[in-house]
């Protein structure tokens, strides 16, 4: 076994040696090739990159989409506080006269404030699920018109593959500056969204 995995290496060592030999002999002709691919003109990019966090925060639809959520989620936590306040000053109320209270009263009101804190409980966590709903159900729009707009935007480009690339999560490793297309893309998603929104 150790034999045939020393004789794979020396086999390949040897094709390597041979191939730069072999480079070394043709480095005029490689040379030539290479002035002359070099001095055509550059074809058009079939495949471009847009920066995803230039999209999300520089086009208006996002921009405005987010500010909906936004709003919404400023109402319903505000909404939140003020139901929150008014079950603790019912609690601090009932705290008060508790000792004026006979026997069956304490319980009645100790009763009534546990189904009111469940109550409270349920509408925030209904307060939040409905919050989490729109926020995936923009989202979801959101997507839909960016990829919507992405392949309008490649049809009319002529570009084949679109890819996209975001900070700390990119598929994306290294492109040429000239295949980023953000800027345009932008421009033209936000020149076709302002044209929708005056409709």
């Amino acid at each position: 076994m150790k034999n045939s995995v020393s004789l794979v290496t020396n086999i390949a060592l040897g094709l390597v040696i041979a191939g730069g030999l072999a480079a070394c002999k043709n480095g005029g002709d490689t040379k030539t090739a290479t002035t002359t691919a070099s001095s055509a003109a550059p074809a058009k990019a079939d495949i471009v990159f847009i920066n995803e966090d230039s999209v999300s925060s520089k086009v208006k639809y996002a921009v405005d989409m987010r500010k909906r959520v936004e709003d919404k989620s400023k109402s319903a936590q505000s909404d939140v506080a003020s139901r929150q306040q008014a079950f603790q000053r019912e609690y601090a109320e009932a705290q008060k006269s508790a000792a004026s209270m006979t026997p069956d009263q304490q319980k009645a009101a100790g009763e009534r404030l546990q189904r009111d804190g469940q109550a409270f409980q349920q509408y925030q966590q209904n307060a939040g699920a409905e919050l989490q709903t729109l926020q995936n159900d923009e989202m979801k729009k959101l997507y839909d018109k960016v990829t919507e707009f992405t392949k309008t935007y490649a049809k009319d480009h002529g570009y084949k593959l679109v890819l996209t690339y975001q900070t700390g999560n990119t598929t994306v490793l290294y492109g040429d500056p000239s295949l980023d297309v953000t800027a345009d893309f932008v421009k033209a998603f936000n020149e076709a969204y302002d044209k929708d929104t005056k409709k």
